[in-house]
C-alpha cells in the first residue's frame, strides 16, 4: 500500500470550518496557504454578498467591491502589517484586474507578476513601508474564486516570489479544492453571523431603554441566556412611566427559545407598552394581555409578573399570571415572597380571573422580580428555590451592594447545571414620597 498523500497545506487546513466565525475562518485560509504553499496570501469577500444584498445584475459588471478578510505574508502576525495592509477594508477592482476576471469566469488567473493595478495602488497607498517592494517581486500570481452555487462570493490571493518556482498545474487544482471548502465554511458562518445579529437586536430592542430612576423608585435590570451560545429566550421585562408619577414593572416568560419565543415575547412586551398607554388598572391590563395572547401564536401559557408603584401613595399593586411570586425585602432587613391574592392562571387561556394584591409601603423597601430560571433546579422544590433566592438577596444586602451590582451577583450566583431557562432580574427601590 503506498503512503497517503501529503498535502500540500499546513495543518491549519484541517480546522477550516471549525469555527462559525468569518474572520477565524479566513484567518485559518491564509495560515494554510502560508508559508509552506506561498509566500503571501489574502482572502477577500465580495460585499454584496457578504451584507447578503443582492448579487451583480450583469455578468460583467465595470467593477467589484471585496472586503479583504484576511492576509498573511510569510510568518508575519496580521498586526504587523494592519497599517499598510488592514484587515477589513473594502477595495475596488476594475473590470480588468484578474480578481474582476476570476469571479466572472468562475476559474483561476494565472500571472507571472502582480497585476498593474495591484503594482499601482500598493506603491502609491504605503508610503515608505518597504515591505512592499520585497512583496511585489512575484514569479507567480494566482487568482482562485470562491464560489458557492454557482455563484462567486469572493477570491484567494497567492503570491510565490523568486525563490520559488510558479504555481503548477495540480497545485492550482488543490487550492481550488481548498476554497471549494472554504467556500461551504465561509457561508456557514455568514449565516451564524447573520442569525446572531439578528437575536441581539430582538434582544437589545427589549430592553426596558435608559430608565434608571423615577420618582420614589430606583432600578436595575439584567438577564443572561440559557446554555452556551443562546441569544434569545421567551423572557422580557420592561420598566414603563406612568402619569403621576407612577412606574410599571413588569417580567414575563414566553415558553420555549428560539424566534418563535421571540416574536411571542415581542408581542406581549408591545402589547402591555400599548395596554399601559391607556392608564388602566392594574388587573383589567392583564385581564386584556391574557385575551390578546389566547390570539397570538407562540403566546399561550406565558407567565409574567405586574407590578405598579404609587410613590405618592406608598402603594404597590401587584397582578401575577401563573409566575413566581416577587420578593420584597423591607425595613427589618429580611426579604420573602409576597403572599400574593391569585397566582392567577397562565396568559393565553382565556380565563380572565386576576385579582390584585395591594400592598402599602411605608418605608422604602426592595421589590424583586425575576423569571423561574433563578429559581429552577431538578433537585429541590420551587419554593425552596425562592427561599434561597430570598436568602441570597439578603446576604447581598448585609455586604451593602449598590444595585447595580446586587443585580449582577443575584444574575450570576451558582444554580442548577441542569437549568435550561433565561435568568431575567428586574430590582426596584421603592421610596414612598408622601408627606
Amino acid at each position: 500500500m503506498p503512503p497517503p498523500r501529503r498535502s500540500a497545506f499546513s495543518p491549519a487546513a484541517d480546522v477550516i470550518g471549525s469555527e462559525l466565525d468569518l474572520g477565524l475562518t479566513g484567518s485559518h485560509v491564509v495560515h494554510a496557504l502560508t508559508p509552506g504553499f506561498c509566500d503571501a496570501a489574502s482572502l477577500y469577500l465580495l460585499e454584496r454578498w457578504r451584507r447578503e444584498e443582492t448579487t451583480y445584475a450583469g455578468a460583467d459588471p465595470a467593477q467589484i467591491e471585496a472586503r479583504r478578510l484576511a492576509l498573511r505574508v510569510g510568518t508575519d502576525a496580521a498586526e504587523s502589517w494592519e497599517r499598510t495592509l488592514p484587515v477589513g477594508e473594502v477595495l475596488v477592482f476594475p473590470r480588468e484586474t484578474p480578481y474582476a476576471r476570476a469571479l466572472v469566469d468562475g476559474h483561476a488567473q494565472l500571472l507571472d507578476s502582480v497585476d498593474d493595478h495591484t503594482a499601482e495602488r500598493l506603491a502609491a497607498s504605503v508610503g515608505e513601508d518597504a515591505r512592499i517592494g520585497e512583496l511585489l517581486k512575484t514569479r507567480s500570481f494566482l487568482v482562485v474564486p470562491l464560489r458557492l452555487r454557482g455563484g462567486a462570493i469572493g477570491f484567494v490571493a497567492c503570491s510565490r516570489g523568486p525563490d520559488r518556482g510558479p504555481f503548477l498545474t495540480a497545485e492550482i487544482a488543490a487550492v481550488e479544492s481548498l476554497a471549494a471548502r472554504a467556500s461551504v465554511a465561509l457561508d456557514n458562518a455568514r449565516r451564524y453571523e447573520y442569525e446572531r445579529r439578528t437575536a441581539l437586536a430582538i434582544r437589545g430592542s427589549l430592553l426596558p431603554g435608559t430608565i434608571q430612576e423615577v420618582e420614589g423608585c430606583r432600578i436595575a435590570h439584567g438577564s443572561l441566556p440559557a446554555g452556551q451560545g443562546s441569544i434569545i429566550g421567551g423572557d422580557w421585562f420592561d420598566v414603563l412611566r406612568r402619569p403621576d408619577d407612577r412606574v410599571s414593572l413588569i417580567v414575563g416568560d414566553a415558553m420555549g427559545h428560539g424566534p418563535e419565543s421571540a416574536v411571542a415575547m415581542i408581542q406581549l412586551r408591545t402589547a402591555v407598552r400599548t395596554l399601559a398607554g391607556l392608564d388602566i388598572p392594574a388587573v383589567d391590563l392583564i385581564r386584556r394581555l391574557d385575551a390578546l395572547a389566547s390570539d397570538t401564536p407562540g403566546a399561550s401559557f406565558a407567565t409574567c409578573i405586574y407590578a405598579e408603584w404609587d410613590a405618592r401613595h406608598g402603594t404597590c399593586t401587584l397582578v401575577g399570571a401563573g409566575h413566581p411570586p416577587p420578593l420584597l425585602r423591607g425595613p427589618d432587613g429580611r426579604t420573602a415572597p409576597v403572599t400574593l391574592v391569585g397566582a392567577g392562571l397562565p396568559l393565553g387561556l382565556g380565563a380572565g380571573a386576576y385579582e390584585p394584591t395591594v400592598l402599602s409601603i411605608d418605608e422604602p423597601a426592595l421589590l424583586v422580580l425575576y423569571s423561574d430560571g433563578l429559581v429552577e433546579s431538578r433537585d429541590a422544590d420551587i419554593d425552596h428555590e425562592i427561599a434561597r433566592l430570598a436568602r441570597a438577596v439578603d446576604a447581598a444586602a448585609l455586604d451593602h451592594d449598590p444595585l447595580p451590582s446586587l443585580c449582577r451577583r443575584l444574575l450570576n450566583a451558582p444554580s442548577d447545571p441542569a437549568g435550561a431557562d433565561d435568568r431575567t432580574l428586574l430590582l426596584a427601590e421603592l421610596t414612598p414620597t408622601q408627606g
